[in-house]
């Protein structure tokens, strides 16, 4: 059986889950606000350097962890790959991802770089503190900054878009902590989600889907003064179908959490959810811009 390539075994190390549904919801945000393809193109490789760069840190830095609780979803933890190669890409990506911002314009280019900076300090530190859920609130929030102040001409998110990222964060962060608490606990990792437990943090994460759903809602039925005015017709019933599919996933979340279930199944839940409300920023369009 042949061994995997170096190229192949650094995806795998880069958590391409969370990183392609990073950079998808940027890079339809982009294009649904009317940026130019060559625009939402820049977006989406800055963005999709930076979610690399953070992936590839977390399992850097998390090497020795995951070994000593035998990690087999990991190709460092594994010995398939040096620790070294996947530090240097890592360093390398991060490089990219700040040359690319520079790119975007001085509002975008700002936001990302923090963006990148808060997902760094949570796999260098803040994991292991009651802090670990800031860097996912800090950078969902600015990812629809990111992507929406793309070309420096002054355009700003709606507030709900910045509320509804900031808050999908926490639903993120809790939800992909959970298989992992007892590997955790082994290993002195402490943060926000550990301190509530399975079922504290996992009501939360699937509350806080809902949350998210309720202002993407709000912001298609709601318009806004002086532009987009609210969503009608198809669009407003795909806004409400939406929240219905949302909140039908949050409850089976929540009943998986009460049976004691904490598996990656929680996690693909949310992904199943992100998905819909990708589907949802994409209809939104101007109603997206301030």
């Amino acid at each position: 059986m042949s061994h995997p390539s170096t190229a192949r075994l650094l995806f795998a190390s880069s958590h391409p889950g969370p990183t392609v549904t990073v950079t998808v919801l940027a890079t339809v945000v982009a294009a649904a606000v009317g940026h130019p393809v060559w625009l939402v193109v820049l977006v989406a490789l800055a963005v999709v350097a930076g979610q690399l760069s953070i992936g590839l840190a977390n399992d850097w830095i998390d090497a020795d962890r995951d070994r000593a609780v035998g990690r087999t979803d990991k190709p460092v933890a594994g010995g398939l790959i040096a620790v070294g190669t996947v530090r240097t890409a890592a360093f390398v990506t991060a490089g990219v991802a700040v040359v690319l911002s520079v790119l975007l314009g001085p509002v975008a280019a700002v936001a990302h770089v923090v963006l990148v900076a808060a997902g760094w300090a949570y796999d260098a530190w803040l994991k292991r503190t009651v802090w670990s859920v800031v860097p996912f609130v800090v950078a969902f929030g600015l990812l629809p900054v990111v992507a929406v102040s793309a070309g420096g001409g002054g355009a700003w998110p709606a507030w709900w878009a910045i509320a509804t990222g900031a808050v999908f964060g926490v639903a993120i962060h809790c939800t992909n902590v959970l298989p992992d608490l007892l590997d955790d606990a082994a290993t002195g990792v402490r943060g926000f989600p550990h301190r509530l437990g399975l079922r504290g943090a996992g009501v939360l994460a699937f509350g806080a889907l809902v949350v998210a759903a309720l202002l993407v809602l709000g912001g298609q039925l709601g318009g806004r003064l002086g532009g987009a005015g609210a969503a009608g017709g198809g669009a407003a019933v795909l806004a409400v179908v939406g929240t219905v599919v949302v909140v039908v996933l949050a409850v089976v979340g929540v009943r998986l959490v009460f049976a004691g279930r904490p598996t990656r199944a929680l996690f693909r839940l949310v992904i199943a959810s992100s998905l819909v409300l990708v589907v949802e920023l994409a209809v939104a369009g101007a109603r997206l811009v301030a």
